[in-house]
């Protein structure tokens, strides 16, 4: 049994990462301040005695006796993190210095949850953790774009002056239940619309590519990752290689709805990348890890939610 810290732990991906922890008997603390991330994704593990939900703001310190650590928390849509970009910055920065600082002092390992994002609108395709990037640092994504890329080399720069363990996993597009339905992300928002009969938005022509990894895939390669010995660090891609047009995803969850929905396109938004895909090749050697759910079956479960939420 471990203790462990999830910072972000009501959000999405936190709030999967949570219940996997406890179930197999590690007490957590579950941080949060509710920006995006809701009571209700955690609703089931309140009242477990190995879980602790804390109503917290990452930006300011925290301090806890805790062996394991994952750094979640961060508006992780693009409708979210340019709702206040500063905001977002901080979470990113103010939020890595605090974390690292927690397991400087009480020699926790900590994971970083990265992202894609820190390839920008690559001109590398598919993109392996070697690859720099492409990112416009004055856009208006760099707020999210730039605040985890600096979390990244905070996180290098505790590891190499100061000895934290530290773990760094990029993390591709990801979907799957407790996604906010207004958080403007694809999926969501295709499954919202369709589910409403609504018109689907397309930007651009809808010829852009994504590559979606159902959410079990990704906090399966979270914990291999943080189980790691001290010498595995990272940065390591986790997502699905299975490329797809935004097109193609959109008629998929009209197909899986049974949905009225007509397709409407507006202009592309501004930095938006044109194809992403992850090169996963390390973490297949490095964590025995590859994703397991297809997207047809990932949707058909991720619509199921959506169906019953209130």
């Amino acid at each position: 049994m471990k203790r462990v810290l999830v910072t972000g732990g009501a959000g999405f991906i936190g709030s999967h990462l949570c219940t996997r922890l406890v179930n197999e008997g590690n007490d957590v603390i579950c941080l949060d301040n509710f920006f995006t991330g809701a009571k209700r994704n955690v609703m089931h593990l309140i009242g477990n005695p190995r879980f602790e939900l804390v109503r917290h703001d990452v930006i300011n310190p925290f301090h806890a006796e805790v062996d394991e650590i994952y750094n979640l928390a961060c508006p992780a849509s693009p409708v979210h993190y340019q709702y206040n970009a500063i905001k977002t910055i901080k979470t990113s920065v103010m939020g890595a210095i605090n974390m690292l600082g927690l397991a400087k002092r009480v020699n926790a390992k900590i994971l970083q949850a990265s992202t894609s994002e820190v390839y920008g609108d690559p001109i590398v395709h598919p993109q392996k953790e070697s690859y720099w990037g492409n990112v416009n640092p004055i856009g208006i994504r760099s707020c999210y774009d730039e605040g985890k890329r600096c979390a990244e080399s905070l996180f290098m720069d505790y590891h190499r002056q100061n000895g934290v363990r530290i773990k760094i996993i990029r993390i591709f597009n990801t979907y799957g239940p407790n996604m906010h339905p207004n958080d403007g992300r694809v999926v969501s928002n295709f499954i919202v619309q369709a589910l409403n009969n609504r018109d689907i938005t397309l930007y651009g022509d809808g010829s852009q590519t994504r590559s979606f990894q159902y959410v079990d895939d990704l906090v399966e390669g979270m914990a291999r990752l943080m189980a790691t010995d001290d010498s595995v660090i990272g940065p390591v891609n986790v997502g699905n290689p299975n490329e797809f047009t935004i097109k193609e995803l959109a008629e998929k969850v009209v197909k899986i709805t049974g949905s009225s929905s007509k397709f409407v396109y507006r202009d592309l938004p501004s930095d938006d990348p044109k194809q992403r895909q992850p090169d996963i090749s390390y973490a297949k050697k490095i964590l025995d890890w590859k994703p397991v759910v297809e997207l047809n079956e990932g949707l058909k479960l991720t619509v199921d939610y959506f169906r019953n939420l209130d």
